[in-house]
């Protein structure tokens, strides 16, 4: 074993980090790093100085983790959060519900969470959130609530007037309301440690999201056995896309709420469903009953094209709504049937092609993600989720070039929107 792969089982260990997902190469640039900081050139003193200093194996893990967030990320979420806050909020308005953002990384999560039950009408008094993180500089930027451009992403940016200001002498900057930040108590945690939050009352809900799928399947387990001991009888817990089917155990199923990949314990056999959060950034357009002239993305043979009948905009739109319902629930198949049966009788949609980019993001099947996510945005050049999203693989496979140009892509989309409104303004 390479002295890079003993550091990496040490991270493992630590913190779960699986150098299978992420690659060498992020954890051999930290190692050079903190070498040259230490004017060390002998890898192995450096191995041996982290078995025998946990302070120099915490100041690796803040240069190997690198915070990729942003306010109102996976808004579907929030938003079913929101609601399902509200509702326990009117039944039991003397009862403070309890929140855990795990790991909250700068803290875009946590505060998005916090307006959003703010706007939504919910008193401070009637929630408490604690958001949790192993890096100790995320943290601090987290409670200093100054955050640049890079924290502003999508269309629906109308939370940005009510909740932040210009920095003094430094416009590019927002500076969060200081009503928002005591609405989120932030701390320093390991989540795989022994003892983690063991004297805590239980969570009404939790996001733990785009962290599972960096580790392996035993640490997976591990992670999700910590979570279901942290949650209240009826909490619900949130992950992201692709981890939807490491969260599925014979007594859990999906909140019923597109997109969300929200899960609770089963209390029913029939799961409640809710329509489409009407937050949601990419409803499907309106699928005009004609075919295309072309198409560089063929689903099918152009003879069955053809002889398909076509869906009506109502129908293509319901199709697509129990697609995404089945992806939440973790009913991969089913879902995935249902996109080809929505590309069987309509025309070729990025929204649909952004869904099976998700469902193979879940089945961690990445080449297929890969190539959906690029047909949604062959279609849909500013589709930001599948740019987004799309970036997240290529960074995964190494390709940190790809992933920048897909980035500064979507940066201009939101640019771009931008101008328009203000024309129009």
């Amino acid at each position: 074993m390479t002295v890079i792969a003993k550091i990496a089982a040490l991270l493992k260990q630590h913190m779960g980090l699986d150098i299978a997902s992420v690659g060498s190469s992020l954890i051999e640039r930290g190692v050079r790093e903190r070498m040259s900081q230490l004017s060390l050139s002998d890898t192995l003193a450096y191995l041996q100085l982290l078995q025998s200093r946990s302070v120099e194996l915490q100041q690796l893990i803040e240069l190997v983790v690198v915070p990729e967030t942003w306010f109102f990320r996976d808004r579907e979420a929030i938003v079913a959060l929101a609601r399902l806050v509200r509702e326990r909020a009117v039944l039991a308005p003397g009862r403070c519900l309890r929140i855990l953002s795990l790991p909250c990384s700068t803290g875009e999560e946590p505060y998005s969470i916090a307006m959003a039950l703010l706007d939504a009408g919910v008193l401070p008094s009637q929630f408490h959130i604690d958001a949790i993180d192993i890096c100790q500089r995320s943290l601090s930027l987290a409670q200093r609530g100054v955050y640049g451009s890079n924290s502003f992403r999508g269309k629906q940016l109308d939370f940005r007037a009510r909740h932040f200001t210009a920095a003094p002498d430094m416009p590019h900057l927002s500076v969060l309301s200081e009503e928002v930040r005591n609405c989120v108590n932030f701390r320093f945690g390991n989540m795989l440690d022994e003892g983690f939050l063991c004297n805590e009352a239980p969570y009404d809900f939790i996001f733990c999201r785009n962290v599972l799928i960096y580790f392996d399947r035993d640490m997976q387990v591990r992670a999700v056995d910590m979570l279901e001991r942290l949650l209240e009888e009826k909490a619900c817990i949130f992950v992201g896309p692709a981890e939807a089917g490491i969260l599925l155990r014979p007594h859990i199923e999906a909140i019923g709420v597109p997109l969300s990949f929200g899960f609770r314990r089963k209390t029913a056999p029939v799961p409640r469903v809710w329509p489409a959060p009407t937050l949601t950034p990419y409803l499907p357009p309106a699928v005009a009953p004609a075919l295309p002239r072309s198409t560089a993305l063929p689903v099918r043979a152009p003879s069955a094209l053809l002889s398909a009948p076509l869906l009506t905009s109502q129908a293509a739109a319901d199709l697509l709504l129990r697609a995404r319902a089945c992806a939440d629930r973790g009913e991969l198949a089913e879902a995935e049937q249902l996109c080809q049966q929505y590309l069987s009788s309509a025309a070729p949609d990025a929204a649909v092609f952004y869904l099976q980019g998700l469902i193979n993001d879940a089945r961690q099947d990445v080449d297929a993600a890969v190539q959906f996510y690029r047909k949604a945005i062959y279609l849909q050049p500013d589709h930001e989720e599948a740019l987004l999203h799309l970036a997240g693989l290529l960074t995964a496979l190494g390709d940190v070039a790809g992933a920048l140009r897909l980035q500064q892509r979507a940066q201009r989309g939101r640019r771009a929107d931008a101008d328009k409104e203000h024309v129009h303004d």
